[in-house]
């Protein structure tokens, strides 16, 4: 039976690899396209390519969700602040929450294909060499997409941390929030924690199949915090959602 569920696992993990060969550079090729069309149209491209690979997870890897406390969900605007284990939750949150702004580093928008899509799919992008120019770039760019009706995505940790995991909360979250309200725009965190990275883990390869819980909490404001205290309040709301959701 053992070696039975194995075979399932390879079979499903290169079923889903071979279906994220094709489908990119086909929706990669569209977005490129749609370049003259409005930021939140090419995010609905994009967000097709998202959905079929929450799809592709479930058909082939028998990878299935479910989502707590979507009642949390404030009015746009809003930063959503996420747990990053897994390349699972990374499409998900594309898909869930739409359209979306990603802040995530420069450097991959130089991937062909998903870096070319990504960066017509309207994320906010760091240049980390910037130093504190960095910060000022990314209020200027949210700014921009707070007026076209994008919320944000980012992960805290700056990258995948293995589950169970914890890695070290940067301030670019909770700078980016102190930031925009400065220039008059209150807007809250929804922390998401989630047990992604147990399925669909940064290594190995192979892929298990189960039940991710998504957990959605209620909002963080940013009033009477600087960035060391807000970053602190994220980092153990999240961090005590995790532990509570274990693995599936």
């Amino acid at each position: 039976m053992k070696t039975r569920q194995m075979k399932t696992r390879y079979v499903g993990s290169v079923l889903l690899l071979i279906a994220q060969l094709i489908l990119t550079p086909i929706f990669g090729t569209l977005v490129l396209m749609s370049a003259p069309l409005p930021a939140t149209w090419r995010f609905w491209i994009c967000a097709c390519w998202t959905r079929l690979m929450v799809l592709m997870a479930k058909w082939t890897c028998g990878i299935h969700y479910r989502v707590e406390g979507e009642e949390h969900v404030p009015k746009r605007p809003y930063i959503v602040a996420s747990k990053h284990s897994s390349t699972w939750e990374t499409v998900f949150l594309a898909t869930y929450f739409q359209p979306a702004s990603f802040v995530a580093k420069r450097e991959l928008l130089w991937l062909p294909f998903f870096g070319w899509g990504f960066a017509l799919g309207s994320p906010i992008t760091i240049n980390r060499k910037a130093g504190a120019q960095a910060m000022a770039q990314m209020v200027a760019q949210s700014e921009d997409r707070i007026k076209k009706g994008f919320v944000f995505v980012i992960f805290p940790e700056g990258t995948r941390i293995a589950a169970p995991l914890a890695g070290k909360y940067k301030t670019g979250c909770a700078r980016l929030a102190l930031g925009l309200a400065e220039d008059g725009h209150h807007i809250p965190i929804l922390p998401v924690a989630h047990n992604a990275g147990y399925l669909w883990p940064k290594k190995p390869f192979w892929k298990k199949s189960g039940l991710i819980t998504v957990r959605l909490m209620p909002p963080i404001y940013p009033q009477g915090h600087d960035a060391s205290s807000l970053t602190s309040v994220i980092e153990n709301t999240i961090e005590n959602a995790q532990q509570d959701i274990g693995s599936p």
